[in-house]
């Protein structure tokens, strides 16, 4: 690793700039740089152009195949791969790849999630290069980024919609600038996600029906010891964790994904991995990429790497913290304060938009993280609550309580804050405290969105976050452009807003029982479960800001709502089937093995025990209880699955059959502690989380 040339590394397997400087003639490499930067459309003789310098540069770093690499709906990603190979008609081939292979592609679309807008005997559907986000060459194939659309034009994946948000941001970002006078000409939504995950070894995860099957344990004892020592976090990295972090950012730096951080969480055989920031596009196709190969690292290394938002009961939960900015092509960063008094109206109006974007649309954040794991994860004194709140600091809070009631502020010579005429006090970067309960916090020069689940694709909650903004901020143009005194008004917009979205704003303790009743009061919403949220999607308000931004049309939410529900019940279908095959296959018989040793000792009388007859009964009582908790489990699994209408079917799965599963589980947790050590039929907490090779374990 010490040797490694990290510079030369990083970028090695990814057709950027450089590549294309060596491989694309200067002309086509120019006009290509300008479909890129400014969107100028691509004729099909610079597609060949470009396709065939593509072809060149991969098969030189030995790729064989390419494929149209997209997000579907799922949330993962897909790829379809075809060779190179192009018969000669002389029992040779040559090595051939075109423009309009390049461009389009033709994928089932019926097989995908599309919320019933596919059927099998409509299939078609389009997959179309987009050239702002790099080609790669991954496993011997050149990896194409596309958006996913049907014959029809609607969008089945999560990239199109993500695009239609940047530039709807883009638009309304420069009228504001244009107020102030920037020359700025492109704005750019930003992002760094921090990826936490947990790593087990292999065998024992191979050894766990529910991991395998739903990526949590449905099961399992509290150990004696968990996290409660506050000894895991930043704490020294094992050595087979550190060889695998080693061979995770050799693969992660070929790809040009900026690995910048890493470091052990809160959570035994919890970590966490963070990039440099980058455009929301690019940093959204390189998780997904990162997660894939953390994956594949992880095997090679003996352990999985798990991606549940609450693999484990007892222990925290795993986020995907999302720090998202606005960068101008002049390299501004929009949320920044500045220095000048200029800078700091302008800072201030984007704020005052943050707070009416996220208070008007509480619901649209909650739904972008919604999902059956999210849901055990969210509000579990862990992680931020479902109810949708900002945090901005102290010095921040300070100046927005001084333009709200229109005190004096100390800090400024003890004058009011006129905006555009004062300078504000200085705020720093990290200035602010962080607030760890905070589901959305400023933090400098950024907001972070800590609601958004591990596994989850960031594209969604990204794709909300700057529709909502850039429909306050159209707002906003609307109401300024025009304006006969600007300082004036923007003065009057400002406090105007911020009295109005004050209830957003909340500094303490997220995880307290107290907010929840202070949060009701103010008139929050708090959609504990993914049916109580998505139940509000199609509200006309939403299909409103959407259909009027150009994000979706009022089909696409449509059909993305059922998608959504579908998905969510999907999951907790296979969930409970796993936990009646797991309590028939595994915890009963384990338990039945016990009880007869012990039915030997006690009716034999090897020995004269009064333990051995209470151990026996107890375990024959929570036999008892766990077969006809799983009877009543059986009947709700079959229940479930008679109702056809998915929100009914979706809340059924919440507000019944989870509560039951817990219930459930309760008791088989119970029976776990009491097996001898012989009988267990699968590995428990104590050695997932702490391993019995080293790696894993505390000091």
């Amino acid at each position: 690793m010490s040797e490694m040339n990290v510079p030369e590394l990083f970028g090695s397997s990814v057709f950027n700039e450089k590549a294309m400087k060596e491989f694309l003639p200067a002309d086509v490499f120019k006009r290509l740089k300008a479909t890129i930067d400014s969107g100028t459309p691509l004729d099909l003789e610079l597609a060949n152009q470009v396709a065939h310098g593509m072809k060149d540069w991969a098969i030189s770093k030995g790729a064989t195949h390419f494929t149209h690499w997209f997000q579907p709906l799922t949330g993962v990603t897909a790829e379809k791969h075809d060779s190179f190979l192009s018969p000669k008609g002389n029992g040779t081939v040559i090595m051939d790849f075109s423009g309009k292979e390049l461009v389009k592609g033709e994928p089932d679309a019926s097989s995908f999630p599309s919320g019933g807008s596919r059927s099998t005997f409509e299939a078609r559907g389009y997959t179309v290069w987009d050239p702002t986000s790099y080609a790669f060459v991954k496993d011997h194939s050149l990896c194409i980024p596309t958006a996913f659309c049907s014959y029809t034009g609607e969008a089945l994946d999560k990239k199109t919609p993500l695009l239609r948000s940047m530039e709807a941001l883009n638009t309304q970002c420069l009228r504001i600038l244009k107020l102030f006078g920037s020359n700025a000409k492109h704005v750019t939504s930003t992002m760094g996600p921090e990826q936490e995950y947990f790593l087990v070894e292999e065998k024992m995860f191979n050894a766990r029906k529910d991991l395998r099957m739903t990526g949590r344990t449905l099961f399992g004892a509290k150990p004696v010891k968990g996290q409660e020592m506050d000894d895991q976090y930043f704490a020294a990295i094992k050595p087979k964790v550190t060889a695998f972090m080693e061979d995770l950012n050799v693969e992660l730096w070929k790809l040009g994904i900026y690995s910048k951080t890493e470091h052990n969480e809160a959570a035994p055989a919890q970590h966490e991995m963070a990039p440099v920031f980058t455009t929301s596009n690019l940093a959204a196709d390189q998780n997904q990429l990162t997660m894939e190969i953390m994956k594949k690292v992880a095997r090679k290394h003996g352990m999985v790497c798990l991606f549940h938002e609450k693999p484990f009961e007892g222990v925290n939960g795993s986020g995907k913290h999302n720090n998202w900015s606005l960068s101008t092509d002049e390299g501004e960063n929009i949320f920044a304060p500045g220095k000048s008094p200029r800078e700091n109206a302008q800072f201030l109006l984007f704020i005052t938009a943050v707070m009416k974007a996220v208070d008007e649309y509480q619901d649209l954040l909650r739904i972008s993280v919604a999902s059956a794991g999210n849901d055990h994860r969210l509000g579990a004194n862990e992680a931020p609550p479902a109810i949708m709140s900002i945090y901005m600091g102290d010095e921040l809070n300070a100046v927005l309580k001084s333009i709200k009631t229109g005190k004096a502020l100390d800090t400024v010579s003890n004058k009011k804050i006129e905006i555009g005429v004062d300078v504000l006090p200085p705020i720093p970067k990290d200035s602010t405290d962080r607030n760890r309960t905070s589901p959305f916090a400023f933090t400098g020069n950024r907001f972070e969105f800590r609601s958004v689940g591990s596994s989850l694709s960031i594209s969604g909650p990204n794709t909300t976050m700057n529709s909502i903004l850039a429909y306050a901020l159209k707002a906003f143009a609307d109401e300024l452009e025009g304006s006969k005194d600007f300082d004036a008004d923007l003065q009057t917009l400002i406090k105007r807003e911020i009295t109005k979205h004050w209830r957003i704003l909340f500094d303490g303790n997220g995880y307290g029982a107290e907010w929840k009743v202070e949060a009701e009061k103010r008139g929050l919403k708090n959609y504990r479960t993914t049916p109580d949220a998505v139940e509000h999607y199609l509200e006309k308000k939403n299909i409103k800001l959407y259909t009027e931004m150009g994000i979706y049309t009022k089909e696409e939410m449509v059909h993305h709502y059922d998608v959504k529900l579908e998905k969510y019940c999907k999951m907790l279908n296979i969930e409970v089937g796993t936990m009646l095959e797991m309590i028939r296959a595994d915890i009963l018989p384990a338990t039945f093995k016990y009880m007869d040793v012990l039915g030997d000792i006690f009716h034999k009388k090897i020995y004269q025990s009064k333990a051995v007859e209470k151990l026996y009964k107890k375990l024959a009582g929570l036999a008892d209880k766990l077969y006809d908790a799983s009877e009543t489990l059986e009947e709700m699994y079959k229940a479930a699955k008679t109702k056809n209408d998915l929100m009914e079917k979706a809340r059924y799965y919440a507000d019944e059959v989870i509560p039951f599963m817990e219930k459930t589980r309760e008791i088989a947790d119970q029976i776990e502690p009491l097996w001898g050590m012989e009988f267990r039929p699968y590995p428990t907490y104590e050695e997932l989380l702490f391993g019995n090779e080293g790696f894993a374990e505390t000091e």
